[in-house]
């Protein structure tokens, strides 16, 4: 009994090393290009003044933007690539990909949130939300690293496109940069700080870790493949003191 409760205990490892250095270095490139980003789109501020003159005038800002997206764009390439060969190569699960149950799920959790539903969707390795989440992001990456390097590089493009294709370009880049600060921003960084759930952070992309008590709570199914349980079988014997008279994991939202 003391083993089965201090591995109960345990963090258990839920991103690798390499995911945790590739997120710090997405985060400071992000960073990077909504600072010189910015600045430039709203250049008459006082703020974004002081900030392009601390770089030394517009010039040098057009520059490191410019640098950090191409940096940007390397690492979104290799993202993209080391995912493909991981699951056809290495067989990896698919696991953010969207797919019907997602779907499901949503309709769940709206009949649970009005009282439907006795209980939420169970989760796999990543929810629906954090699915929506990551494509979300990644689209909008594509598109700006699209239309940015059609923006660094308007002559050798009109000369396979029309002239049109640069306004339009330089619109788009413009909001969906402004699109993917607010996503980062407002959804991202509530559900990793400020969320009654894990404020005040979710230190398991930097740690890779995660209790076991919220992977039960939040990826039941993925907990279950781990233990190699039935999820009605785990929640039904996970701890009196975590769970309600059913055995389920209690309404969080009361």
């Amino acid at each position: 009994m003391m083993d089965e409760n201090a591995r109960k205990q345990d963090p258990l490892r839920r991103f690798s090393p390499p995911r945790i250095v590739e997120h710090w270095v997405i985060l400071a490139v992000f960073l990077a290009l909504v600072a010189t980003g910015l600045s430039q789109r709203y250049c008459t501020l006082d703020l974004s003044r002081q900030f392009i003159l601390h770089l030394g005038g517009i010039d040098n800002v057009r520059f490191f933007h410019r640098m950090a997206g191409a940096f940007f764009a390397f690492v979104v390439t290799v993202h993209i690539i080391l995912g493909i060969i991981g699951i056809v190569v290495r067989r990896w699960q698919p696991s953010m990909v969207i797919t019907k149950k997602d779907f499901i799920d949503i309709v769940r959790n709206i009949r649970y949130y009005l009282g439907l539903e006795e209980v939420p969707a169970r989760g796999g390795r990543y929810t629906y939300k954090q699915k929506f989440e990551y494509w979300g992001i990644l689209t909008s990456a594509l598109l700006m690293i699209l239309t940015g390097a059609i923006l660094w590089f308007p002559v050798h493009i009109t000369h396979y496109f029309p002239g049109e294709v640069i306004p339009a370009a330089k619109v788009m880049h413009a909001n969906q940069a402004l699109l993917a600060f607010l996503i980062i921003a407002l959804w991202h960084v509530y559900n990793a700080v400020f969320s009654p759930d894990v404020f005040p952070l979710d230190a398991s992309i930097f740690t890779g870790s995660i209790s076991r008590e919220r992977m039960l709570e939040e990826h039941p199914e993925e907990l279950a493949e781990l233990e190699e349980r039935n999820v009605e079988e785990l929640l039904a014997s996970s701890s009196p003191r975590d769970n309600g008279p059913d055995g389920r994991p209690p309404d969080r939202g009361e």
